[in-house]
């Protein structure tokens, strides 16, 4: 049965249609409140003369459907099968990025962590947070002020002594048996939840309350701490207070198109102020229709979300709008809105996302040179970083089968490669074919020479390799005392950006993302800097241990021949005459009358 007549007789009830090609692969997932003629319409002369829609009818080879009870579970379950098969038809949400949620453990001895992935493992969870970086410096705020930890350490049993976060005031130290007690533990936590929950006021009555018990008790030191906490936490109240008046959280969509090529923003208003913004971009929208499009995007964006906005602003109206608003508001519990303002300061609002999408399709496709502080700026965002890393420290291994062993250390800093600032290290410690201890060496090397000269930690330290690699380099710092140092790697063959403490969230960036091409350029200049000089070890390990047997010839002869020939093969063709004008006619006819 050809396909014109399989549609035909499709039910007129509402569902989801799925195209498939002539290997039963889903190349197209869409929904209809009818699915005969949302289907027929796609074999109408006027839509098999466009070229996308005509592209897939010649493809296609069955149509299957799902039928459902109405128009939202159309909407949910299309946007399910889109995700589940990818097909190359649909818009696809490349960039599904999640924002960073504050997980308090439900452990005896209760940590916090910056995550982007909620589990039912008994833990709380906090957030979103807005921008991306707010997380981390909550739980900076957390660690230095109720001194609650995020480290690793094993806290079901007593350990020798503390960690550097004890030492310096971050931690109460639950880790060794004596340097505080459970109800200290649990207060120092109870206060945490107070802080992370917004109850402002019921944590400051407490801390009034043990800054007179501490007074009282002349402990005048801990009164003074537990007051600059105090005026903290009534300026963070004061700020809440203000922020409830201006208004529900609202997300605004601009769009910018020259098909096939289109940019997208993004703003978060929350309280009434935009706190982040974020891009997406296709290349593949050759047959632009930017109310589909939207009912595509939004669906995707939202239905798998853990926090819906209560209002999002659109550029154009679409079909099923009300649909996805019903939806939205049943996943939210609350009433979601979708509007397309016409006026006022909501206009202007969308107007100005509309500007910065055209911008955005500017840097990325007409190739205008971003800002250092922009290319910082959207690292941080990307990796999920605590600040934008004006310097990022590259690492990588070169050796052949376990011999010659050296690294590298390439150095990108404000934008460009810093090339005076790259370090080359020979492998010591290691025997073997062991890149993991190599990489321990490299780091412990490295920071340890960066603490006894007072120097500064990187913003980014970045290791070539997988996750192995990247516990490597972490147990190197961690053996230094140095914690929170920002830390990641990179796989070479998936591309897969593994960041310390995400390991479980792995990031994997579009392979059109800037940001991935700047990860990968730095990595690779690492590579290409160790193979260099494992190279020319090895070329010199060579020519040395040939060389050195011969009558007459000295290792002060050999280094002139390698940094003249800078190989054994080239010292091997060179003529007499050619060696002798580098090491003398004696010893150029003993090396030629060796061979």
């Amino acid at each position: 049965m050809e396909l014109r007549d399989k549609a035909a007789q499709l039910p007129l009830a509402p569902g989801v249609y799925l195209f498939k090609d002539a290997g039963g692969k889903v190349i197209y997932v869409g929904k209809a409140k009818l699915l005969r003629q949302r289907v027929r319409s796609y074999f109408s002369d006027d839509r098999l003369a466009e070229a996308k829609t005509g592209t897939l009818i010649a493809d296609a080879r069955d149509i299957h459907y799902i039928l459902v009870d109405n128009e939202k579970e159309a909407l949910a379950l299309e946007n399910n099968l889109i995700k589940q098969w990818k097909p190359r038809f649909n818009v696809l949400l490349r960039d599904d990025k999640t924002y960073p949620y504050i997980k308090l453990t439900g452990e005896k001895y209760p940590r916090v962590y910056v995550t982007r992935r909620l589990r039912k493992d008994g833990s709380t969870y906090y957030g979103p947070y807005f921008p991306g970086n707010l997380a981390h410096r909550l739980v900076h705020f957390i660690h230095r002020h109720f001194l609650i930890p995020s480290c690793k350490v094993d806290l079901t049993r007593f350990h020798p002594k503390p960690c550097l976060q004890y030492h310096i005031h971050r931690c109460l130290g639950p880790c060794v048996e004596g340097l505080t007690t459970e109800e200290e533990y649990a207060r120092a936590v109870r206060n945490v939840r107070q802080f992370l929950e917004g109850r402002h006021t019921e944590l400051a009555s407490e801390l009034r309350a043990r800054i007179a018990a501490a007074s009282a008790e002349m402990r005048f030191e801990e009164a003074a701490s537990l007051r600059d906490l105090l005026s903290t936490v009534e300026e963070l109240d004061e700020r809440q207070k203000m922020a409830a008046a201006k208004g529900d959280d609202t997300d605004i969509f601009g769009l910018y198109a020259e098909p096939p090529l289109l940019a997208v923003n993004l703003f978060h208003l929350r309280s009434g102020r935009i706190v982040d913004r974020r891009e997406f971009f296709w290349e593949d929208q050759a047959e632009f229709d930017p109310p589909a499009f939207l009912s595509s995007l939004l669906t995707q964006m939202y239905l798998d979300q853990q926090y819906i906005p209560a209002v999002i602003h659109v550029p154009e109206d679409f079909e099923d709008r009300a649909a996805l608003e019903e939806l939205l508001s049943e996943r939210r519990g609350h009433k979601v809105e979708i509007h397309t303002p016409q006026r006022g300061q909501k206009k202007a609002l969308l107007d100005l996302v509309a500007a910065n999408a055209r911008n955005s399709f500017d840097q990325r496709f007409r190739v205008l040179k971003p800002t250092s502080r922009a290319i910082q700026e959207a690292v941080m965002d990307s990796l999920g970083l605590p600040d934008p890393p004006r310097r990022i420290e590259c690492f990588d291994i070169s050796h052949t089968q376990g011999s010659d062993k050296v690294a590298s250390m390439v150095v990108w800093e404000d934008g460009r490669m810093k090339k005076s600032d790259y370090r080359k290290f020979i492998i010591r410690e290691v025997e073997g074919n062991d890149d993991f201890a190599s990489m321990r060496e490299v780091i412990s090397r490295r920071y340890q020479r960066v603490q006894q000269e007072g120097g500064s930690m990187p913003g980014l330290v970045l290791v070539d390799g997988g996750i192995g690699q990247l516990h490597a380099a972490a147990g190197a710092l961690e053996s230094l005392g140095i914690i929170n140092q920002p830390l990641a790697s990179i796989a070479k063959r998936e591309e897969i950006i593994y960041v310390l403490g995400q390991e479980n969230e792995p990031v994997v960036l579009d392979r059109y993302s800037p940001i991935l091409h700047l990860v990968q350029s730095i990595r690779d200049e690492a590579h290409r800097f160790a193979v260099t000089f494992h190279r020319t070890r090895r070329n010199a390990r060579q020519l040395t241990s040939e060389l050195v047997q011969i009558h007459g010839v000295g290792e002060k002869t050999v280094q002139k021949l390698l940094r003249r020939f800078g190989s054994l093969e080239q010292v091997r063709g060179a003529s007499e005459e050619e060696l002798a004008g580098v090491v003398g006619r004696a010893a150029a006819r003993r090396i030629k009358e060796s061979r």
